[in-house]
């Protein structure tokens, strides 16, 4: 089996391009740095500009499935214009892939895209599960329908379509929890306004295994990334000062303090959303993090 990996590079790309290697499973994948361009077998390097609309069609030989990560982080200062940056990173990809594949002879049996939860409304009693997609008018909610909308684009070659719903990743090289624990280690834990807003996180290890479950047994539809054990941000927030052994005792941080900070980014520290995991577990997937305390002892200890 081959892959060709969008964003291969990035936090999550990494972990699924080093778990295909041990399944075996040959991977390409699509740079914009012309630098990076490979012609190892395991590992082809091709390079592509969605801007400028220019790829190298041969990106597409012998790949039986495309795993779709492209798109500018979220977790920066949200100004006007990184606002189009982060909803245009994601749909024009997407939409530039449908155009190549359609000029190219080649043909792609499956297609899988990163998504995420922020397509569920903030909500402290909802628990969400796939069939969920309405959304609401906030500005992350807008942008992943939008996502979605485009990937489902790829049904005009009648290839089938995996959205992979991502919650709050854990990781220890990257993302949001070096950032969260960054003050702990200063003995200025906090948790963010009330406390009682829900996270659906899951483990780095865990997402690049469900990314390849479902690449393995063909799994088509919309599937949620996260662990089974939701937890409050106050939990989460205390359940990272026991690991550390730092304690948490100053007063939760004010929302509009958060916002004076970061301005409209601040919503992400305080977005309640609680998942549910049981759709991919149902189709047999088996986390090895099921609850969070375990997942922070793996990657802070």
């Amino acid at each position: 089996m081959r892959v060709l990996i969008t964003g291969a590079t990035g936090l999550i790309g990494k972990e699924i391009v080093k778990l295909c290697h041990t399944k075996n499973i040959k991977v390409s994948f699509l740079t914009t740095s012309k630098s990076k361009i490979s012609d190892s077998d395991i590992y082809q390097g091709f390079y592509w500009n969605p801007k400028t609309n220019d790829i190298d069609l041969a990106c597409f030989k012998d790949v039986d499935a495309i795993i779709h990560l492209a798109g500018a982080t979220i977790s920066k200062r949200w100004t006007s214009s990184y606002k189009k940056e982060i909803e245009s990173s994601r749909i024009k990809p997407t939409q530039f892939l449908i155009n190549s594949l359609i000029k190219s002879d080649y043909k792609i049996k499956h297609v899988i895209s990163a998504s995420a939860i922020g397509i569920y409304p903030d909500s402290l009693s909802n628990y969400y599960e796939e069939e969920y997609s309405e959304g609401d008018d906030t500005f992350l909610s807008q942008v992943v329908k939008q996502w979605e909308q485009a990937v489902d684009g790829f049904s005009v070659l009648n290839i089938p379509v995996t959205k992979i719903r991502i919650g709050l990743v854990l990781s220890k090289q990257g993302g949001a929890l070096p950032e969260i624990i960054k003050p702990m280690k200063f003995g200025l834990g906090a948790a963010f306004g009330s406390g009682e807003h829900w996270q659906s996180w899951i483990h780095i290890m865990d997402l690049s295994r469900l990314f390849v479950y479902v690449l393995k047994n063909n799994l088509s539809g919309v599937f949620n990334a996260v662990s089974p054990n939701p937890v409050t941000n106050q939990e989460f927030t205390k359940s990272c000062g026991q690991v550390l052994n730092k304690p948490v005792f100053l007063p939760n941080i004010p929302k509009w303090f958060m916002s004076l900070v970061l301005g409209q980014m601040h919503t992400l520290l305080f977005l309640s959303q609680r998942v549910s995991s049981k759709k991919i577990e149902d189709a047999g997937f088996q986390f090895k993090f099921h609850h969070l305390k375990p997942a922070l002892n793996n990657l802070l200890k």
